[in-house]
């Protein structure tokens, strides 16, 4: 059965870092993008990042620029993302997702976003990352 499970959240103060991971079991993420995703209490789910399948490349929220940094172990099927510089709106549940790399002028519009998954086919649970001030 495809999964995917998301581990490295907690508690951590204003300024301080957290590395999330996102393991793919039942499957391996070499042909996948993948896109990690977060929703704050009361909020809509926004797209944080994503990493592309064919060539790795990266996009961020503006939100989270310079400080996120999403990367790629094909070997291990584990997208990771160090987050540094938390702030106390980085609050959120954060979550994964994973799927076929968007083509074309869809995937410049999503790339704008921080996404690069086409059709997402699997989500992961989350895991919760407190950030206090």
């Amino acid at each position: 059965q495809a999964r995917l499970v998301e581990s490295g959240g907690g508690a951590v103060q204003a300024g301080g870092s957290l590395r999330l991971s996102c393991q793919a079991t039942g499957f391996t993420l070499e042909h996948y993008a993948v896109e990690w995703y977060r929703q704050a209490p009361g909020k809509e789910r926004e797209a944080v990042s994503c990493i592309c399948s064919r060539d790795g490349s990266t996009y961020y929220a503006d939100s989270v620029k310079g400080r996120f940094t999403i990367s790629k172990d094909n070997a291990n099927s584990t997208v990771v993302l160090q987050m540094n510089s938390l702030n106390t709106e980085g609050t959120a549940v954060y979550t994964c997702a994973a799927g076929g790399q968007a083509q074309g002028e869809r995937g410049k519009k999503l790339a704008k976003m921080g996404r690069c998954v086409g059709y997402i086919g699997c989500w992961g649970k989350g895991t919760q990352v407190t950030v206090s001030s």
